[in-house]
């Protein structure tokens, strides 16, 4: 059997985030199930990073992240994790409500916002349809971020094993069990021994619990749906900002490589499982894009569906189970994974180890108390 002192249960943002910062403290080992790292969900993500989604407290880590984004530590990853990219979310008269509302949120943490009338959106994304029966306005935010997921997983992975941890795929646990101080995680290839559990199982974190004998969180997996489709010949989409419908329904759509994403910004519980697009998903997704632009989908060129888990409250969650010595959670990272990890690695690493909380969070309004499981057992 072989002891180390930390083992993370998941190798996707928030396992690799965290990781390697405790790696600069401690002996880790990332164990993951499948063989590619976020596979289920970080790396089946639009990877853009936004103020639009979220309460204050994701607001606040996402902006307490974009400094690592936008200037990574030295050696981190050669070339650019992020691009600078504008997010423009648009408002039918039915949604201006809600637009304000989002207004209001967003500019607690940035002063980048803008109001625009139809026929600047027109300027910006020439397809939208607007008027007194479509879009009638919306809100520039020049401080968006195109991630490079990938580019991210893979860097941290190599800032793992830089640090003297290990990352381990195809290597699911099989079995957690308590073992008098220590935790016993068995998987196909080998046993470990360690005094912390992490469990960044994703959408099966309450499943590992369960098996750990842990009080689960009541975590809820969805299924998110992504179509890509080519524009029109000729059509220089390059400079299209990441556009976003106001409010939980509708859509969103950005260029990526030459072609459209688009979802329907679809919230399908599901058991955690290797998703997969439905095809009324898909269609839901093409009509939306064609309710509000000028575009015609025609043929989908790729489709793919991910997992989105989320808490309770919607926010992330980081700390030690109150039931269960050793055993931390850092799950619920619904849809914002991505552009929370770097200030969900700070906040984890702050409460495993028992640190001061870190001044980068509490600056933008975070506390421990809003992300610590505690709240979810209350």
């Amino acid at each position: 059997m072989r002891q180390t002192d930390i083992v993370v249960i998941g190798g996707g943002i928030a396992g690799l985030s965290a990781a390697m910062r405790f790696g600069k403290r401690a002996r880790v080992v990332v164990i993951e199930r499948e063989s590619a790292l976020g596979y289920h969900s970080s790396g089946r993500s639009a990877t853009f990073c936004h103020y639009g989604i979220g309460d204050a407290t994701v607001r606040g880590m996402t902006a307490a992240s974009r400094p690592f984004f936008e200037a990574p530590p030295e050696r981190f990853v050669e070339g650019a994790l992020s691009l600078a990219k504008p997010a423009l979310f648009i408002a039918t008269a039915e949604l201006l409500g809600e637009l304000r509302a989002l207004e209001g949120e967003m500019a607690r943490f940035t002063d980048t916002i803008t109001r625009v009338g139809p026929a600047e959106m027109r300027d910006i994304v020439p397809v939208l349809k607007t008027g007194a029966d479509g879009i009638v306005e919306g809100l520039l935010d020049t401080s968006g971020r195109k991630l490079d997921s990938d580019l991210l997983l893979q860097a941290y992975a190599r800032a793992v094993r830089a640090g003297g941890g290990e990352v381990v795929t195809d290597a699911g646990a099989i079995a957690v069990r308590r073992d008098g101080a220590r935790w016993i995680v068995e998987t196909a290839g080998e046993s470990l021994s360690a005094g912390i559990v992490v469990n960044a199982g994703g959408a099966w974190a309450d499943a590992i619990a369960i098996d750990a004998g842990v009080r689960p969180l009541g975590l809820q997996p969805m299924r998110r749906t992504i179509i890509g489709f080519d524009p029109p010949p000729g059509l220089d989409i390059a400079a299209w900002p990441f556009t976003k419908t106001a409010g939980d329904e509708g859509f969103y759509m950005l260029p990526d490589a030459g072609r459209l994403l688009a979802s329907p910004m679809d919230v399908t519980p599901t058991e955690p499982t290797d998703a997969q697009p439905e095809d009324y998903d898909v269609a839901l997704a093409a009509w939306r894009v064609e309710e509000a632009t000028t575009l015609e989908v025609g043929r989908v060129k790729t489709k793919w569906a991910g997992l989105r888990t989320f808490t309770a409250d919607k926010v992330p969650t980081a700390g030690f189970a109150p039931d269960a010595p050793g055993f931390f959670w850092l799950a619920g990272q619904g849809g914002y994974g991505l552009q929370t990890a770097p200030a969900m690695a700070l906040a984890a690493e702050a409460l495993l180890f028992g640190d001061a909380w870190p001044e980068q969070l509490a600056a933008f309004g975070v506390r421990p108390e809003q992300v610590m499981p505690d709240r979810l057992f209350a």
